[in-house]
């Protein structure tokens, strides 16, 4: 076995799992802290250079960074289900409760460079790029049908989820950057666009159509059948303000989920969510299906969509297989008949929220742009460079739906892309991230970070009253953390991000470390050929091989230190106790480059342009 090069960014990355999870890759633990420091200021602007939209993903984010927080995989003993940090909800205490100083921090954008950007769609995605590209003095210019920037943002995210308020804020620290906005301006033509002599476009037009459901009736019940996303819209808009008594929606995602509470709210005496597959094979997050079921909505699952069904020309309900679903030895799931009788469920208005498709009529055919066989364009995954070079794609209008967070990391990978291309440079070399790794030591056994985990269990966000909730659309439902509270959510963090770095020159092998460590996570061992044989040699094994093992050696007695980084608690009590100061607790820190000099490497590209097929 080898040692751990501890010199590789990625190995320490990958141990913040929370910031490894996030796609835009913020340093969770930093904010956090800061948090818990009650400096609201600094913890928002950690998240602003990262995740550009606080406010918004502190109440919206599909939170890919909780799952994989430790702190759900080391109290066991704890809680009869362990449950992550808060980390949404925490990003949402900053944007909460920051002051006024936030604007006076967001910096200043650089003097025109006399580049022209265009990005088409006002979503997270364009609006990123365009954060990220006027900082650095390109001309942007983003186009959106609709009157206000935000794109789906502002449309079919509820405002019972989002208030307006929170979006208008932070369009405005991007709006305010000097880039221009051409509200309802739709563009029609790429041609036309590409005619007006922009140097770079981005697209981040989103997923605009949802998908249908061709089953008998559809036609003749047309009128009393909506589309999810449009529907949505619709009642973001004001233009719909009433809704059937006794309402369907159909779809298992986290549209299904905005579609039945805001049907709720505008006057629905029953609301029902009908789904194909399983409740736990639903695409919606977890929390998105509790908050439905918390005010009254039920959730059937594995009921097929068979027919509409009508009566007199109006419709009245719809029948429904039921299904199971069965898997192959790849896991792909097929829905097969159950061989129970079909169900017939009333109801006079249905909302068909099944899925999302990308549109894209407005780019010809023959604008040099390739598109694949489902109508997506053909990209490089990391560039996210059209077969037109200077032509990119983000959000759900690259890969197909996603959420926010995802649409914001597009956003920044396009602007490092549109940067370097703008500059004659490559866009396929990818520059390194700025890294460091400081140790916390301030004595012999003190650190400059609060090094005892707390053993509080998850605190739960409070609520608006019921009756207040379901009786408005427009009133938010969680009412986010307060001070107190968000202190001690907080302090259930485990710092993951502050590593135990090892030296093992000054190892005298006393296994102090190993007797003190309450995870059993530290082993002195002989080595072994193979890493299966190691893992099960160690004082408690290390079973997870989705976690790394930290691997210190030549010792002087030929054995190896194994420390099993899956559920240390970076409590910093090995480094405390150990006697030589062979363990030390190192600061490790990871900020993706964005664009602007960081991103470039000041060596021109060849004078053949750059072709993704």
């Amino acid at each position: 076995m080898r040692s751990t090069d501890v010199a590789d960014p990625d190995y320490f990355h990958r141990v913040v799992d929370c910031q490894w999870a996030c796609p835009a890759h913020t340093p969770v633990p930093e904010y956090i802290r800061l948090i818990a420091q009650r400096r609201y200021d600094d913890a928002y602007m950690v998240n602003w250079v990262s995740n550009v939209f606080p406010g918004v993903l502190g109440r919206t984010c599909d939170r890919p960074c909780e799952p994989a927080c430790r702190r759900g995989r080391v109290e066991d003993h704890n809680a009869a289900k362990p449950e992550p940090v808060a980390i949404c909800r925490l990003k949402r205490v900053a944007a909460d409760l920051k002051g006024d100083d936030v604007r006076a921090m967001i910096p200043r954008a650089l003097p025109r460079n006399g580049k022209r950007v265009a990005c088409v769609g006002a979503g997270p995605a364009s609006l990123t790029v365009a954060r990220d590209l006027a900082l650095q003095g390109y001309a942007v210019t983003v186009f959106d049908g609709e009157r206000k920037a935000g794109g789906f943002m502002r449309s079919q995210v509820p405002r019972f989820r989002l208030p307006e308020r929170v979006i208008d804020e932070e369009v405005g620290h991007i709006l305010h950057l000097g880039v221009e906005f051409r509200s309802g301006q739709y563009v029609s033509s790429m041609k036309a666009l590409l005619g007006e002599g922009f140097d770079a476009v981005f697209v981040g037009s989103g997923a605009p159509r949802g998908r249908d459901l061709k089953i008998p009736g559809r036609d003749e019940a047309a009128a009393q059948i909506r589309i999810g996303i449009d529907w949505l819209a619709s009642v973001s808009f004001g233009h719909v303000t009433a809704v059937g008594k006794q309402v369907i929606v159909l779809g298992g995602g986290n549209t299904a989920m905005d579609c039945c509470r805001s049907a709720r709210r505008l006057g629905a005496e029953q609301v029902t969510v009908l789904v194909r597959s399983t409740y736990e094979d639903m695409k919606a997050s977890p929390w998105e299906k509790e908050d439905a079921e918390h005010e009254g909505i039920p959730i059937k699952p594995c009921h097929s969509p068979k027919a509409f069904l009508l009566e007199g020309g109006k419709l009245v309900g719809m029948r429904f297989e039921i299904v199971e679903s069965v898997y192959d030895d790849k896991g792909r799931r097929t829905l097969k008949p159950s061989g129970q009788p079909d169900v017939d469920v009333p109801c006079d208005e249905v909302l068909v929220a099944v899925g999302q498709e990308n549109a894209f009529p407005w780019i010809e055919r023959d604008a040099g742009i390739a598109f694949d066989e489902w109508g997506l364009p053909v990209l490089d995954a990391v560039t996210h460079q059209s077969s037109l070079p200077q032509v990119f794609f983000g959000g759900d209008a690259a890969f197909g739906p996603k959420n926010i967070i995802t649409a914001v990391a597009h956003g920044h990978e396009a602007a490092v892309s549109i940067d370097r291309l703008l500059h004659g440079e490559p866009v396929t070399q990818r520059p390194p991230p700025h890294v460091n790794l400081v140790s916390q030591k301030m004595g012999i056994h003190e650190w400059s970070y609060d090094n005892a985990p707390s053993n509080d269990l998850r605190f739960k966000v409070p609520w608006a009253k019921a009756e207040q909730a379901l009786a408005s659309i427009a009133v938010e439902v969680e009412l986010g953390f307060d001070a107190a509270t968000a202190f001690k959510e907080a302090a259930r963090c485990l710092n993951c991000d502050v590593q135990t770095v090892f030296t093992p020159k000054a190892c005298i092998e006393c296994d102090a470390c190993v007797d003190i460590c309450p995870m059993d996570c530290i082993s002195f061992t002989d080595d072994s050929p193979d890493e299966a044989t190691l893992r099960q040699r160690l004082k408690a094994p290390a079973l997870n091989l989705a976690q790394g093992l930290y691997l210190g050696l030549p010792l002087k007695t030929g054995r190896v230190m194994v420390k099993d980084e899956d559920v240390c608690l970076h409590c910093g009590l090995c480094a405390e106790r150990c006697p030589t100061g062979a363990w030390d607790m190192q600061k490790f820190l990871l900020l993706t480059t964005k664009a602007g000099p960081a991103c470039r490497d000041g060596k021109p590209a060849s004078t053949k342009k750059e072709v993704v097929a």
